[in-house]
């Protein structure tokens, strides 16, 4: 490093302007856009805007970037302005220290990752006393410098002349100890060399990992791990996900390692440690003393550091990538198809405790409860038939929601032999996830809306509740109960938690809701609106009754002008004073619409109805200096279809009679499934049997296919083929290709068979104590079986109905 006067090198900080427009210029080419564009997004979001507003409202301002532009844009700006922080930081603690030169000042305003400011920063960092600065006080420095730079001279002979008592030399041997631990130190703290290690290490370097002696059997889910090796740069996320749980559980060892030395010579890494200080071996005098240190700086030094630094970036990017695989599951899942305001029956099976029952009227509201108790001990099923049948007569059920825990085929059969004895229009079963339903039972807000009811009875309710409408029910959950990711409890939290929230957001502001209907969860996520807020909107609907306009939303005590203009155009008001309220037509707008529909020559109700005379219209007609061409492209489609949906047509699945169980399944079966869980080396597919399957990524398509993402989605139904079944471990190897013979040998012959122990990694369920589970390996997502169809009566069943609809069911 070049040395120079400090004082007249330390150049002032940059100006914030600056900084912003870097940052700009920097997100702008991460995610396709202009610098204007991002900076007109982060003052919009600076100034408290949400990221569905700004995506939906502000289209002008940002030039159309859209919901997950906006997500990396907001996610990157943290990580940016905390890089300029930390460079602050760090030119100051540089400067005050009196060793900022002009080189150095550059290096560290030109470092564009936090790693490389650290490398750059770390010979000035504050540490404790070393014994390279004990070498130091020893008056050791000059030698190493003198040996370092001329190996013409003797190590031994130049050592004696450092020989002193009274400093703590006792002899040769510790003078060139301590001129090694100097050279050590400073070979380790060059910025330029550890950089370029690293960047040697990640495209080289190789992660092996080893059962711990005596670990087998109690690791037995691991043991794809057992004797294990692979290039760090090519392993993914949910292998490097379960080699870090392997080690946490104490039954795998973990080491990072390079290319080795060919016979007596340096290793790679180590030339290149002498390499970088011109240390040869040229059979001088001091070479072999030399090299000996450039290997050990990099034994004991350098590869630890990077060991530590590398392991920990193969942690966080497997953890962002599983986080993201998360992320993607659970926007699916959320956006899921709606079976709509249908009166329905749930059932939340279970065997010893019966199977508790809840019946929802079409606008989700608890109307009815009992407890049956079909299966052993009681066995009691034509009592149990006889309480079904008169909640679904007297309801009018239109749906049966099944649980997928416990006896849940089982319990979709006693509701198929209900469906079949019952007179008149057949109600539809549908197996439905219940993944968190216990946590959301327990948890205050199932409190409030259901105070009366016992706890094990709210599971049912809430089971129902997602076939009607899935959105509106989990938001109630802390999404990472929903259990559509891989190893979401060891990855980190926050930062989960964080993406999962932004997940939520989106989704339901890409919904909608009802104002006059939707629950405090719900309005909670609504852009704009926080807990608070979300039940005082709930509170003023109970006090005056329904809104009639949005207007109406500034009475809300607390909600002001700027939560107004935040929520407003989510929030939907059906059969109200304005048409437009029912749609995603911003109220700031409303003029812009009233033009478009004078213009049309009808009133805005009939319009909505016949939107034909919108086609005879342009749009750039109706621009002015507020609202551009998008927005108005936006207010046609509104008009158009008002408060349109987004998520698909509500489908079920239907599960093969007599497959029940993994004995059930044989090779070359061909099933009806749904995707619960997409990863990336793969997708899970329930069918029926208590455990999902894997369709591997090579077996997705008859073509190869890079994202799973790409050909399936979580919620799916799809057709698959029975590859393998493993009973002792509970893996079924299902295939979606329509050639099996070709299916099955590339199944053989892919090099990772036995992807993931369990399911993805032997990731477990989570959520409290009491959720159900049918395996361990993880939760299930909503998935159905159609309903059993015929009129021919049952004239026991039929007095057995009768007699039940007398008494009413026992809530």
């Amino acid at each position: 490093m070049t040395d120079a006067s400090p004082a007249s090198h330390s150049a002032p900080a940059l100006a914030p302007a600056a900084i912003a427009a870097t940052i700009a210029r920097r997100i702008a080419g991460e995610i396709g856009a202009r610098p204007e564009q991002v900076q007109a997004s982060v003052e919009l979001l600076d100034g408290g805007a949400t990221v569905p507003f700004v995506a939906r409202y502000r289209k002008e301002a940002t030039g159309g970037l859209d919901d997950g532009q906006l997500r990396t844009l907001e996610e990157r700006l943290v990580y940016l302005r905390e890089l300029e922080d930390r460079r602050a930081a760090i030119l100051k603690s540089v400067d005050e220290q009196g060793k900022l030169t002009a080189e150095l000042s550059g290096q560290i305003r030109a470092a564009d990752t936090k790693s490389t400011l650290e490398d750059l920063y770390l010979p000035y960092r504050p540490k404790r006393r070393t014994k390279a600065q004990i070498a130091r006080e020893a008056g050791l420095e000059p030698l190493a410098d003198d040996l370092l730079a001329d190996p013409m001279r003797d190590p031994q002979a130049e050592a004696a002349k450092f020989v002193d008592a009274e400093k703590g030399v006792a002899d040769v041997k510790a003078a060139l100890d301590g001129a090694r631990q100097i050279l050590t130190e400073r070979f380790s703290e060059d910025a330029s060399l550890v950089g370029k290690l690293r960047d040697y290490v990640a495209r080289t370097g190789t992660v092996a990992s080893r059962v711990v002696d005596g670990k087998q059997a109690e690791g037995a889910k691991f043991s794809d791990y057992f004797d294990y090796s692979e290039k760090w740069a090519d392993i993914p996320s949910h292998r490097a996900l379960a080699l870090f749980r392997g080690r946490n559980e104490g039954i795998l060892s973990l080491d990072l390692n390079t290319e080795p030395a060919e016979g007596q010579g340096l290793s790679p890494a180590e030339t290149m440690v002498a390499s970088a200080f011109g240390i040869a071996d040229k059979g001088r005098p001091g070479d072999g003393w030399l090299i000996e240190t450039a290997r050990w700086a990099w034994r004991v030094k350098i590869a630890l550091h990077l060991d530590l630094d590398l392991m920990g970036s193969l942690r966080e990017r497997a953890e962002e990538e599983a986080i993201r695989v998360f992320a993607r599951n659970l926007k699916d899942l959320l956006l899921a198809a709606p079976a709509g305001a249908r009166a329905t029956l749930g059932l939340d099976p279970g065997i010893r405790t019966g199977v508790k029952v809840a019946v929802i009227d079409e606008t989700g509201k608890l109307v009815d409860t009992a407890t049956v108790y079909p299966f052993q001990p009681r066995n009691d099923v034509e009592g149990a038939l006889a309480v079904l049948g008169a909640l679904c007569m007297r309801h009018k059920v239109d749906l049966i929601a099944i649980g997928n825990g416990t006896a849940s085929r089982e319990t979709d059969k006693l509701a198929a032999e209900l469906i079949k004895r019952l007179p008149g229009k057949k109600p539809t079963k549908v197996t439905v996830s219940e993944a968190g339903a216990s946590v959301y039972s327990a948890s205050a807000l199932a409190a409030r809306e259901m105070p009366d009811i016992d706890v094990s009875l709210r599971g049912a309710a809430s089971i129902a509740r997602r076939l009607q409408d899935p959105l509106a029910e989990l938001v109630k959950i802390e999404p990472k109960a929903i259990g559509v990711g891989q190893y979401q409890h060891d990855v980190n939290q926050t930062k989960l938690a964080r993406m999962l929230d932004a997940v939520v957001e989106d989704a339901v502001n890409a919904v909608g809701v009802d104002l006059n209907t939707a629950s405090p969860a719900l309005l909670s996520r609504i852009s704009g609106l926080t807990e608070s807020l979300a039940n005082a909107i709930v509170d003023q609907r109970n006090a005056t009754g329904a809104f009639r306009n949005r207007k109406q939303l500034l009475k809300v005590s607390r909600l002001g002008p700027k939560a107004f203009e935040q929520c407003a155009g989510f929030l939907r008001i059906t059969d109200g004073d304005n048409p437009l309220d029912a749609s995603s037509v911003h109220p700031e707008a409303y003029p812009v619409a009233e033009r478009i529909v004078k213009a049309c020559g009808h009133d805005i109700r009939t319009l909505m109805r016949e939107p034909g005379s919108l086609k005879q219209l342009d749009p750039a007609e109706f621009t002015d200096e507020t609202f551009g061409l998008p927005t108005v492209r936006d207010i046609f489609k509104e008009l158009e279809k008002p408060g349109r949906d987004p998520r698909p047509e509500f489908k079920t699945a239907t599960f093969q009679e007599g497959v029940e169980t993994l004995s059930d399944l044989k090779p070359g079966m061909a099933l009806e499934g749904t995707v619960t869980n997409v990863t990336n080396f793969g997708a899970f597919v329930d069918v029926g049997v208590h455990q999902d399957g894997l369709v591997h990524v090579s077996q997705l398509a008859d073509k190869f296919v890079q994202d799973p993402h790409t050909i399936v989605k979580a919620g799916d139904i799809v057709r698959v083929t029975v590859l393998e079944v493993d009973i002792p471990r509970k893996r079924i190897a299902l295939t979606m290709k329509k050639d099996i013979g070709a299916a099955r040998d590339a199944r053989d012959a892919r090099p990772d068979r036995g992807e993931a122990p369990g399911r993805a990694g032997g990731d477990k369920p989570h959520g409290n104590g009491g959720d159900k589970r049918r395996n361990g390996g993880g939760d299930k997502s909503a998935r159905g079986g159609s309903g059993g169809s015929g009129d021919t009566g049952n004239n026991a069943l039929a007095a057995a109905l009768a007699e039940a609809m007398k008494r009413g069911p026992k809530r």
